[in-house]
C-alpha cells in the first residue's frame, strides 16, 4: 500500500474551522475544507495521530476514492477498479453502509449491495479465491454519494471520538464532549487563567479544559478500530501513544473550577476525575 493516505476528517456543521486549525497546530497543511469534513494527507501513523489528539472531529476516515456515478454498472466498475486489496486483508470483515443527497442513485441499500459485490470483486483478482470468511478485523466502509459525486471510505475510529473514555460508568453527557472542546477554543482561553463553568452539569466543559490545559491526547485512553488492522504492524500506534505522553504536560497548575444547581450532577462529575 501506498505511504501517502488521503484522511477525512468529520465534524458537527460549523465546527469545520476549529477542527482545521487543530489539524494545522498538529503539523498538517494540505487541507481541505468543505462542510462537514476536512481532507488531509498523510501516512498511516497519521492515522493514529489524528485520532489521538483531534478533539473536536467527530471520526477519522481513510479515503479510498471518489468518482462521478450515475449508473449503477458506473459504480460497480469504479468501485471494483480501487485498490481494495492494498488495505483489506484476507479475513477482513467489510461491511457497507451508505448515504445518497441529490443524487441520480438514491437507493441506498442497492448501492450498499454494488459496492459490497465491487470490493468482493477486487478482492477475488488478488487472493484468487471466491469465498471470504470475513471473521477478521473490522473495516467499515462507507459510500457517501453527494450531487452523484461517490465517495469511498473506511473508518479508522470505531466509537465516535466524542468518546473519550472517561465517562465509561456513566453513560452519555447532554453535550459532546467534541462540542465542548470547541466551545473552550472559541473563549481564547488559556491555562494560566482561571476557568469557571457556573452550570457545569456533569462536567463536561471543566474536564474538556483540564485536557486542554494539560495537553493531554483526548483519545489517549480509548481504543480504535484500526488498531487491529496489520497496515499498523511495527507498533505504529504504541509510537503514536508514546508521543502522546511525552508531550503532555501533568504538572500544569490548573485553577478550573466547576457547579451547578443540580447536587446530584456536581456528584457524578466529581466521580469522573
Amino acid at each position: 500500500m501506498a505511504k501517502s493516505l488521503s484522511l477525512i476528517a468529520t465534524t458537527a456543521m460549523g465546527v469545520e474551522a476549529i477542527a482545521a486549525d487543530e489539524l494545522r497546530k498538529l503539523g498538517y497543511h494540505d487541507l481541505t475544507v468543505e462542510n462537514g469534513k476536512i481532507t488531509f494527507s498523510g501516512e498511516p501513523i497519521d492515522i493514529c495521530r489524528a485520532n489521538l489528539w483531534l478533539r473536536t472531529a467527530d471520526r477519522i476516515k481513510l479515503k479510498i476514492g471518489a468518482f462521478k456515478a450515475m449508473t449503477f454498472d458506473s459504480l460497480f466498475e469504479q468501485t471494483k477498479a480501487l485498490p481494495w486489496p492494498d488495505i483489506l486483508p484476507l479475513n477482513a470483515s467489510f461491511p457497507v453502509t451508505g448515504k445518497a443527497v441529490k443524487s441520480q442513485l438514491h437507493s441506498v441499500p442497492d448501492c450498499q449491495a454494488i459496492v459490497k459485490k465491487a470490493v468482493v470483486e477486487s478482492m477475488k483478482r488478488r487472493y484468487g479465491q471466491e469465498w471470504f470468511p470475513e471473521d477478521g478485523p473490522l473495516y467499515k466502509i462507507e459510500v457517501a454519494l453527494v450531487k452523484d459525486v461517490a465517495t469511498l471510505t473506511i473508518d479508522t475510529s470505531g466509537a465516535g471520538l466524542h468518546k473519550r473514555g472517561y465517562r465509561s460508568l456513566h453513560g452519555e453527557a447532554p453535550l459532546k464532549e467534541t462540542l465542548a472542546s470547541a466551545l473552550i477554543y472559541l473563549t481564547k482561553w488559556t491555562p494560566d487563567r482561571p476557568f469557571v463553568d457556573p452550570f457545569c452539569g456533569s462536567g463536561t466543559i471543566p474536564i474538556e479544559a483540564a485536557l486542554i490545559g494539560q495537553n493531554i491526547a483526548p483519545g489517549f485512553n480509548r481504543d480504535f478500530v484500526s488498531e487491529a488492522w496489520p497496515m499498523f504492524a511495527g507498533d505504529l500506534w504504541e509510537k503514536a501513544r508514546e508521543e502522546a505522553d511525552a508531550a503532555a504536560r501533568y504538572d500544569q497548575p490548573l485553577d478550573i473550577l466547576g457547579s451547578d444547581i443540580d447536587h446530584k450532577m456536581v456528584e457524578l462529575s466529581s466521580t469522573m476525575h
